[in-house]
């Protein structure tokens, strides 16, 4: 009797999903669960694999077991943190962004998902602190700079969203 191995099924799941057979993909990734319930990938890419078939309650709850397993990963951080902002649960994507940049201070995504985060909730003075943080460590990062700009515009920071402008059109060139 062959037993499935959990790479095995990982790798079929992706491609399953890759081809968009979301509900053979899952089946996959809790079967490969099933026999590795520690495997943080397993639980990501069941994670991602949800959320790409639109089941974003599914997704978040697998991206929580991922990242209960690995708080320290980036993608991991990320991706859950992104999901529970597509959720809107503004106050969630803060706890995981806060957790996250605990491990990778430097993380600019987890910086700006606070931005977007508090943007949403209209605290716009500290949204703007969280894109000019992930600017200063990534000022190459288009989509803080475009956040940052658009936050400066809403706070009537002229200067501000004069600079950010000009440092997107410099980039985009």
């Amino acid at each position: 009797m062959m037993t499935e191995n959990p790479d095995k099924l990982n790798n079929q799941a992706i491609l399953l999903a890759s081809d968009g057979a979301y509900n053979e993909a899952i089946a996959c990734f809790k079967r490969a669960l099933v026999i590795q319930k520690e495997n943080y990938l397993l639980w990501f890419n069941l994670g991602v694999t949800y959320r790409d078939a639109g089941e974003l309650h599914d997704a978040k709850r697998a991206l929580a077991m991922a990242y209960q397993i690995a708080p320290d990963k980036p993608d991991v951080a990320e991706t859950y943190a992104t999901i529970a902002l597509m959720l809107k649960q503004l106050q969630e994507v803060k706890r995981i962004c806060e957790d996250g940049l605990d491990y990778n201070p430097l993380n600019v995504q987890l910086w700006n998902l606070m931005g977007v985060a508090d943007f949403q909730m209209e605290d716009f003075e500290e949204a703007a602190e969280f894109f000019e943080q992930a600017v200063s460590i990534n000022p190459y990062y288009l989509d803080a700079l475009y956040n940052l700009r658009d936050t400066y515009s809403v706070l009537k920071n002229k200067n501000g969203e004069a600079e950010c402008d000009a440092k997107i059109r410099e980039l985009e060139k």
